[in-house]
């Protein structure tokens, strides 16, 4: 296979701007594909955070853009050592505070859909060569619905690049009424059932679902679950329909960054054959966030947006049988709904000896979580990937999850059977409410009480495990020869034969 030029579509990467997994996708994915010789570039919007992450920045080009009431510059930089990226430059829309999709106060910024409309329409003129930047891509990479608008653009085109559309979570569509679609300004011949309405409404995510040459999700059993009307959000017809062109390919981490014997943010290194210097983490993790000393402690993580989809509900839940357990602890780092912020805060001041909780974000605390763990709570009600159990898993930190998209793809339940053939890894449930977790909690418990070295065969199975970046690069490398060889056809001019 010859080096592809490849243009990755999003709106978030790390480490310029994160707020989730999807940053995480964008901050490494491009990385593993250049292992392979291709020239891959990002495209994100121009947010204050980036700019100032992403220095030194050149402008390399000015577009004129429906939408803009001032030409859109896009700035040229680098995103580590290897990414070139390419930041579009229109402050009227995207230098704000707040995150990059919700104001200060947790609303979504009303402008959204003029935004990232902009955002999708300075990536159709990167891909058309209209920037002039002497470099044209073969392929677009876009991701979630801030890019939707992109396939749907690019597909009455003649000389365009090939189309992929990652689906990341399907819960977020960008939605918005049939006024938004004429605000806009988009070709009306994109209103239509097989183009962007979706029951009388205009629909982003509906441009990459219908029209991109491929279509992929962030795990295979997250792709087989939003075939469904549970899952699919009403979506899953369409997926139906285009599942010759659709599969599921698992997210990797960086196992560079998450690396348990070279991890910077770690007081102590170990690996799989020191496993027994991770308790001087737990104690060093127990002390920065006072709570007792006790190398023998059972102590229970969680990392994530505290939202009702990530079950931290049911860990609020488990939280009075949990207190009652002798020498347990609970660590949680997150932020989200205020209501489940101010029943942390509440329940760590009631019990401050076993429960601490850290409201809001810190990288480095998110790496001594992992490190300082024995067990990684992650309850999530659907789960389209995840990252943490895969970080967990890395660090010996025992996973305990719903069997659900991602989780049920990467950890293996420590049933008789497979504790005896090693290929266990961590306490899986299978009905996202309290009384299952409980019970997946209660069996992690009990069995950390066995002989040391059970626990140790556990946790170094998962420090085994292989979830690198370079395994999902070589499949979406696959998908992305098949789109350049077979472009789909442009649903809105497709006849369909009775």
């Amino acid at each position: 296979m010859s080096p592809l030029n490849i243009l990755f579509a999003a709106s978030e990467a790390q480490p310029l701007i994160k707020t989730g997994g999807l940053a995480d996708v964008v901050g490494s994915l491009p990385v593993a594909l250049s292992h392979f010789g291709h020239d891959v570039r990002v495209v994100l919007p121009g947010y204050p955070q980036a700019i100032e992450r992403a220095r030194p920045l050149h402008p390399v080009a000015t577009l004129q853009i429906p939408g803009s009431l001032e030409p859109v510059r896009i700035l040229e930089g680098w995103m580590g050592e290897r990414t070139r990226i390419y930041l579009v430059d229109a402050p009227g829309l995207f230098d704000r505070p707040g995150n990059p999709y919700t104001n200060a106060s947790g609303s979504d910024w009303e402008d959204n859909p003029e935004r990232f409309a902009l955002f999708c329409r300075a990536i159709v003129a990167i891909a058309l060569g209209h920037a002039g930047l002497n470099w044209r891509p073969d392929l677009i990479h876009c991701n979630d619905w801030q890019t939707g608008l992109v396939p749907a653009l690019l597909a009455s085109e003649g000389n365009r690049p090939a189309t992929l559309f990652t689906i990341h979570n399907l819960a977020y569509q960008g939605v918005f009424p049939r006024s938004v679609f004429d605000r806009i300004r988009l070709p009306k011949s994109l209103w239509a059932p097989k183009g962007l309405e979706f029951h009388q409404n205009f629909s982003f995510i509906k441009g990459g679902l219908a029209f991109a040459d491929w279509i992929t999700a962030v795990s295979p059993t997250y792709a087989r679950e939003i075939l469904t009307p549970e899952f699919g959000y009403g979506l899953e017809g369409l997926l139906r329909h285009r599942t010759d062109r659709f599969k599921g390919i698992l997210n990797g981490i960086d196992y560079q960054e998450w690396d348990p014997a070279s991890d910077p943010a770690l007081p102590q290194h170990y690996d799989a054959d020191t496993f027994d210097l991770k308790k001087i983490n737990k104690l060093k993790l127990q002390q920065e966030l006072g709570l007792p000393q006790d190398e023998n402690a059972f102590l229970l993580g969680h990392i994530g947006r505290l939202v009702e989809q990530k079950g931290v509900d049911l860990i609020l839940g488990i939280l009075p049988g949990l207190v009652k357990q002798q020498n347990v602890q609970l660590v949680l780092l997150g932020s989200g709904d205020p209501k489940l912020e101010r029943a942390l805060r509440m329940v760590a001041a009631e019990h401050p000896e076993r429960i601490s909780a850290y409201i809001g974000y810190d990288e480095p605390l998110a790496h001594r979580v992992e490190a300082g763990c024995d067990c990684f709570l992650m309850p999530s009600r659907f789960e389209p990937c995840g990252l943490n159990q895969l970080y967990s898993l890395r660090y010996g930190t025992v996973p305990i999850v719903h069997r659900t998209g991602g989780l049920a793809d990467t950890v293996v339940d420590a049933t008789p059977r497979n504790l005896l053939d090693d290929t266990a890894t961590g306490f899986v449930f299978s009905t996202p409410d309290q009384h299952a977790l409980w019970r997946a909690v209660e069996r992690a418990i009990e069995f950390h009480k066995r002989p040391p070295v059970w626990w140790e065969k556990l946790a170094v199975n998962g420090m085994k495990q292989n979830f690198s970046w370079d395994t999902s690069a070589r499949h979406y490398q696959e998908i992305y020869w098949q789109a350049i060889n077979a472009p789909a056809p442009n649903p809105l001019t497709t006849v369909t034969v009775e």
